[in-house]
């Protein structure tokens, strides 16, 4: 007896690894009825809620790496679940929502005449869009989360400093997006198309030009993603235009070689999408661009070293 104890002794000090100890256990116990508490009464509880903790408490008490991988990737959690929560705090509540202005400004600096009439870039694809081309978008647009977490795997396993610095980049950027998003809440191409310069805060979210990749492909892949949008009124900046220009300068940064031309093709990618497909006006995607920018600079001179410090401890 006195064998085994010394032996799981051991194991905890060698592996620095303890699944069920009284910290751990405490913090499930306070963690779960808060959890579920949020979605259930705020959120509305979904299956990629319950999924996403299962995922978090089975590979945080599963063992040393699939800890390690979890409290690595928690960032991204935190994110998507801020994200999730906008629809407890909307943002048309803090702001005037910007409907007609983003509208005409896009059409006065980007406009193109068809048939004798000035239409915005979106307006002009929505009239002329061709199978190829949205099938096309979609599958652009699907990617705008995989490929950079696929970027972040990557990272994580053959250049770790880079995974920190790249993944809190992300989240730093969309934080900057984030506070614009409540400054100046703006409505999407599509919102103008169905529903004119109205203001109806019970808008549910809209796949947009979207719809003809699930109708020719027969799936409802869209519909389903965007109409659990909880941010309608946030088409300004695009951070689907910010998050590919973020996977590109990484790239570059780890030195990829020929395969960042696979991430400057998902940028251009992404950006015709979004306007192809009506989900942002081309001053939004500009904006986003300008977004990842900033962000991205003012990461790298301010919060880099502090965060690969962190982690270096």
């Amino acid at each position: 007896m006195k064998k085994s104890n010394r032996s799981s002794v051991l194991t905890i000090e060698e592996t620095g690894f303890e699944r069920f100890s009284v910290q751990n256990i405490i913090g499930l116990v306070i963690f779960t009825p808060l959890f579920f508490f949020w979605y259930i009464k705020f959120i509305g509880l979904l299956p990629e809620h319950i999924f996403l903790y299962v995922l978090f408490v089975t590979t945080y008490f599963g063992n040393k790496f699939t800890r390690e991988i979890i409290l690595s990737f928690a960032v991204y959690i935190v994110y998507w679940a801020i994200y999730d929560s906008f629809r407890v705090f909307p943002n048309y509540e803090f702001n005037t929502v910007h409907i007609q202005q983003p509208y005409e400004l896009d059409k006065a600096l980007f406009g193109i005449n068809y048939q004798g009439k000035l239409l915005t870039l979106n307006e002009y694809f929505a009239k002329v869009h061709v199978p190829f081309f949205d099938v096309l978008a979609g599958i652009f647009y699907i990617n705008w989360v995989p490929i950079p977490i696929a970027l972040s795997l990557y990272f994580y396993i053959k250049k770790r400093p880079l995974f920190y610095s790249f993944a809190y980049c992300f989240v730093f950027v969309n934080l900057l997006g984030w506070i614009i998003y409540y400054a100046y809440p703006a409505a999407p191409p599509w919102y103008v198309a169905e529903h004119g310069f109205n203001f109806d805060l019970n808008t549910k979210g809209s796949s947009a030009g979207l719809k003809y990749f699930d109708q020719i492909l027969n799936v409802n892949l869209f519909k389903g993603m965007y109409v659990r949008n909880s941010n309608v009124f946030a088409a300004m900046p695009s951070l689907h235009s910010a998050f590919p220009l973020i996977t590109l300068y990484y790239g570059l940064k780890a030195k990829l070689g020929w395969f960042n031309i696979f991430f400057v093709i998902f940028c251009f990618g992404i950006w015709g999408a979004a306007v192809y497909t009506s989900h942002h006006y081309l001053i939004d995607v500009l904006c986003g661009i300008a977004v990842a920018s900033l962000g991205i600079f003012l990461f790298e001179k301010f919060l880099d070293k502090k965060v690969l410090e962190m982690f270096s401890k």
